[in-house]
């Protein structure tokens, strides 16, 4: 065998070799087959990728919205293009004067870019500016309809009650609301608080809404990550 037949030789049994040592490796079936799924479908491979973002989002050209995540994936190029979170989401709602009329949060969460359509699940928390707490296992918001809608089993906590039931509709800022179906009305003790200061102090009504935000969310917006984002784009 002449020399470049033995080299020849030396590489394809190399290579042999490492394809037999790399499938000897636990996990190789299963995860392979998910990287090459990955490759071959490029749609699905998230096309910006974010870590630790804390940023405004604007709707129709005003400051609605303040979002805080660990993780944020974007799927451009999707056939459905979205938005993912998968270690939770945190966002709060304001209003014409820049106010917080509410906030809601959960363990992972999706936006839907076409249908402009939040869904939020797991451990799912909301408060409005009426000092009221909602917890769901799974919310959707519609940007279009203004709406906060679930089918799942809802828990309010409201100064002077207790509110189960399941299926919940209500407006952005979670001041009118209904339970489709009721299945429980527990009073309890009634909270003292002073209407007339709730009204007319935009800062009172505000802190309403934050009281019960995690205080890790609460941190101000860094300036390199105070861009808009414009769901709507």
């Amino acid at each position: 065998m002449r020399y470049g037949e033995k080299h020849t030789a030396s590489i394809c049994r190399t290579i042999i070799a490492a394809a037999v040592l790399l499938c000897a490796l636990p996990g190789c079936g299963g995860d392979k087959k998910e990287i090459v799924g990955a490759i071959t479908n490029p749609k699905e491979v998230s096309t910006i990728f974010s870590r630790d973002v804390t940023t405004l989002i604007s709707d129709s050209g005003i400051t609605r919205y303040r979002v805080v995540t660990k993780e944020w994936y974007m799927y451009e190029q999707s056939d459905s293009p979205r938005w993912y979170f998968p270690k939770g989401l945190y966002i709060e709602t304001f209003d014409e004067d820049f106010d917080v009329e509410a906030f809601i949060e959960g363990d992972t969460a999706i936006y839907y870019k076409y249908k402009r359509l939040w869904e939020l699940k797991g451990d799912v928390r909301m408060a409005n500016i009426n000092d009221e707490r909602f917890f769901t296992e799974q919310i959707f918001w519609d940007q279009d309809k203004q709406q906060v809608f679930s089918d799942s089993t809802i828990h309010i906590e409201r100064g002077d009650r207790i509110i189960e039931g399941k299926g919940f509709l209500s407006n952005e800022s979670m001041t009118k609301y209904k339970i489709l179906k009721t299945t429980g009305i527990f009073p309890v003790e009634k909270r003292e608080t002073n209407d007339s200061v709730r009204k007319d102090a935009p800062a009172m009504r505000q802190n309403n809404a934050l009281k019960y935000a995690p205080q890790d969310r609460l941190r101000p917006i860094p300036d390199s990550q105070a861009a808009e984002r414009n769901p709507a784009s």
